[in-house]
């Protein structure tokens, strides 16, 4: 787990109070709000990190071989990849590239675009998907670090943000296809 700072305040909060002193109110509530996210995001990512790590995974790869693995027959376009983790094409063609290096997924030829590739998740993928998926249920997922009401609004208003920035139109999960 990521080693806690431990520090006797709130290094957000002083800097809310600094924003506010320095004659920046209406900025302030932002900046702090932007803050906590970042810092947030170190903090889950060094627990994300340290499960993965050993299997050689990165958070990235994971969610590719999740995706792969959630899908109706296990492979999918790359840019369909990308369109659903919200990515740039090549941060997925890199990851693909990991991961077909260490035998977890296959690229193949598109079966009606002759120009198009696949990618597809091997069985020795899935395996290890599961096996994350496992670790990181018991030990990030499960307890994310919030009570389960709280982890509940978080996701509410992340998702408020995300659907404001354009991440996304509805709020109703779609099945895969």
């Amino acid at each position: 787990m990521a080693e806690p700072l431990d520090l006797p305040f709130d290094p957000v909060a002083e800097a809310r109070r600094q924003w506010q002193a320095h004659g920046w109110e209406d900025a302030a509530q932002g900046m702090a709000a932007v803050t906590s996210v970042m810092r947030a995001h170190q903090i889950m990512q060094a627990r994300v990190d340290e499960v993965l790590r050993p299997l050689n995974l990165t958070f990235a790869r994971y969610e590719l071989l999740m995706l792969l693995h959630f899908s109706a027959d296990g492979s999918m376009p790359v840019t369909k990849a990308s369109r659903r983790l919200q990515v740039h094409p090549t941060s997925v063609t890199n990851a693909v590239d990991r991961l077909e290096a260490a035998a977890l997924v296959a690229r193949r030829p598109h079966p009606t675009d002759g120009r198009g590739t696949l990618i597809e998740i091997t069985e020795a993928g899935r395996r290890l998907a599961l096996v994350a998926t496992e670790r990181l249920n018991a030990d990030v997922f499960s307890a994310p670090g919030l009570p389960a009401r709280r982890a509940e609004t978080l996701v509410s208003v992340l998702s408020d943000l995300r659907r404001a920035a354009g991440d996304f139109r509805s709020p109703v999960a779609l099945r895969q296809r």
